[in-house]
C-alpha cells in the first residue's frame, strides 16, 4: 500500500459542521464503506464515443437479424410461474458451509450487488433458519394472543385476512450483518459482507389492530411472540415498539409469504432485528416483564469493552454500503462509472448520503434514483471518472434524526470486538491499477 493510501486512511475528515460531529460522537451507527484512492480527471464526452464507433462493422453485425428472429421464442404459458432467464442463473441466494453447515440452521445470504431498485425478489430473499422450515397447513394454522389481556383471542387466517390491512416497504437484516468482517477480512464479495438482507413489500394487519381487540390490560408492558416452528423462537418486545408500525404479515412482495419467509404468518417489526420478526408466528404472549435472561437466547446480548453486557439491542442503525464498483466486478479499463449503493435506517428516512472519491478527505453529496420512505432502502448514485490509478471510493449515510454513520474504528473503540451484532461498519473495496494481471480488480481491505 502506497504511502498515500496510508495517509488516506487515517485522516478525519473535517469538511461536516460541528452538529455533524456531535451526531457521530453521540450515536453510534454501522458503516457501510468502499473506498477508492485517487479521482481521476479525464474528460468523458459520450458524443466522442458514438463516433468513434459509427459506420464500424460491429454495428452492421448488431443490426442483422440474428437466429431469434427466424424461430418462434416458448409460449407464455409454458411454466405456471415465471422464472428468471437461464443467462441469470449466477443471481442466487448463497451459503457459506463453514459458516452454517448444517441446512436446518443455515443462513442463506441475498445477492445485493445484483439487485435492482428496492425490492428484492421473493426468490432472492434473505434467510435465517434455526430449526428448518415447517409444513404448515394454512386452513389450520391459528394465531392466539393472550396473558394480560381482557379478551384473549384466537384468529384463523381466514379472521386475520377479512381485517383492516397495510402494505408497506420495509428493509429485514439480521443484526449479524457484516460481522464476517469484524475481526478481519474473510471474504470478499458484498454477498458475504451484506447479503444478510433484503428489502421487500409487505402487506398484513397492524399489530395495534389485534393488540386492541384483545384489550390490552394498563400492566401489560411486553410482548412474547413465539414461533411455530422447532426452534419456537420468542424475543421480548417492548409495548412501545408493537404499537408503532408492527403488523402481522401474510403476504410479501404481492403474494403469500413463502415457507423460508414465515409462511403462513409471520411479525414484522420494521428498523428492528431480524430475529425480532418471529416466523411461523402461532402466538402473543402480553406481560408485565421480559423473559429471564436464561429464558431468551443469550446470543442476542451484546458483550461490550468494559465487560458489561448489553442485554437489549433493537434498532438497526444507520448504515450504506457501495455495491457497484465492488469485489463483485471487474472494472474494465479508464473512464467514466457510476458508483452505485443502498443507504438504509431502522430509525426513520436517509435524507443524505455523502460520497467521497479519496479515502474521506473530500465529501460531495450523492444523488437518490429512488423514493426515500421510513425503515427501507434507499438507492443512490455518484459519477466519477477513473484514469486507472489505484482509488478508495467511501459512502456515508444520514437519516432523519440526524443520525450519521461513524467510521470502523470508532465504533470498534465503543463496542469492542467481543460480540457479534449490529458490526456493519466500514468495509473497504480497493481498486487497483490498470496494469498486468490486476487491471480494475477490486479487495476487501481495511484501514
Amino acid at each position: 500500500m502506497s504511502e498515500t493510501l496510508e495517509k488516506v486512511a487515517v485522516q478525519t475528515e473535517e469538511s461536516r459542521t460541528q452538529t455533524r460531529r456531535a451526531f457521530i460522537k453521540g450515536g453510534l451507527a454501522v458503516a457501510g464503506t468502499v473506498m477508492f484512492t485517487k479521482a481521476a480527471e479525464a474528460a468523458y464526452d459520450p458524443k466522442s464515443a458514438v463516433k468513434a464507433y459509427a459506420g464500424k462493422k460491429e454495428i452492421t453485425d448488431v443490426l442483422t437479424d440474428g437466429p431469434q428472429r427466424r424461430m418462434l421464442g416458448k409460449g407464455i404459458m409454458s411454466s405456471t410461474y415465471s422464472m428468471p432467464s437461464v443467462y441469470e442463473k449466477e443471481v442466487r441466494k448463497r451459503t457459506l458451509e463453514w459458516l452454517t453447515p448444517d441446512t436446518l440452521a443455515t443462513i442463506s445470504m441475498t445477492p445485493i450487488q445484483s439487485m435492482h431498485g428496492m425490492i428484492v425478489p421473493n426468490g432472492l430473499h434473505f434467510d435465517r433458519f434455526h430449526g428448518g422450515a415447517p409444513d404448515i397447513d394454512p386452513a389450520t394454522h391459528k394465531l392466539v394472543i393472550h396473558g394480560l389481556v381482557e379478551r384473549p383471542l384466537m384468529f384463523t387466517m381466514d379472521d386475520l385476512k377479512r381485517m383492516p390491512s397495510v402494505t408497506r416497504i420495509h428493509f429485514l437484516e439480521c443484526p449479524a450483518n457484516g460481522a464476517l468482517e469484524w475481526k478481519g477480512i474473510q471474504v470478499n464479495s458484498v454477498q458475504w459482507t451484506h447479503g444478510m438482507m433484503s428489502c421487500s413489500e409487505w402487506t398484513g394487519v397492524p399489530l395495534s389492530v389485534l393488540l386492541k381487540e384483545a384489550g390490552v390490560k394498563p400492566e401489560g408492558k411486553w410482548l412474547l411472540p413465539e414461533g411455530a416452528d422447532a426452534s419456537g423462537l420468542v424475543r421480548s418486545i417492548p409495548m412501545e415498539i408493537a404499537l408503532d408500525d408492527c403488523m402481522v404479515a401474510y403476504a410479501m412482495n404481492g403474494e403469500a409469504l413463502r415457507p423460508g419467509q414465515g409462511y403462513p404468518i409471520r411479525l414484522v417489526v420494521p428498523g428492528c432485528e431480524g430475529n425480532m420478526w418471529v416466523k411461523y408466528l402461532r402466538r402473543i404472549k402480553v406481560t408485565d416483564k421480559p423473559l429471564h435472561h436464561r429464558e431468551e437466547s443469550s446470543k442476542y446480548s451484546e458483550l461490550m469493552p468494559d465487560g458489561t453486557i448489553q442485554r437489549f439491542s433493537w434498532v438497526q442503525e444507520t448504515n450504506s454500503v457501495i455495491t457497484y464498483p465492488s469485489p463483485d466486478y471487474k472494472m474494465s479499463g479508464p473512464g467514466r462509472y457510476v458508483a452505485k449503493g443502498i443507504a438504509w435506517s431502522g430509525r426513520g428516512r436517509i435524507t443524505h448520503v455523502d460520497v467521497s472519491l479519496d479515502g474521506g478527505r473530500n465529501w460531495k453529496e450523492a444523488k437518490f434514483t429512488s423514493v426515500a420512505l421510513p425503515k427501507a432502502w434507499t438507492r443512490f448514485e455518484f459519477e466519477f471518472d477513473w484514469d486507472g490509478s489505484e482509488m478508495l471510493l467511501m459512502s456515508r449515510a444520514t437519516d432523519e434524526t440526524g443520525y450519521v454513520q461513524p467510521p470502523m474504528a470508532q465504533l470498534r473503540n465503543a463496542v469492542g470486538t467481543n460480540g457479534v451484532y449490529h458490526r456493519t461498519a466500514m468495509v473497504t473495496w480497493l481498486i487497483h491499477d490498470w496494469k498486468g494481471n490486476r487491471a480494475g480488480e477490486i479487495e476487501n481491505v481495511q484501514f
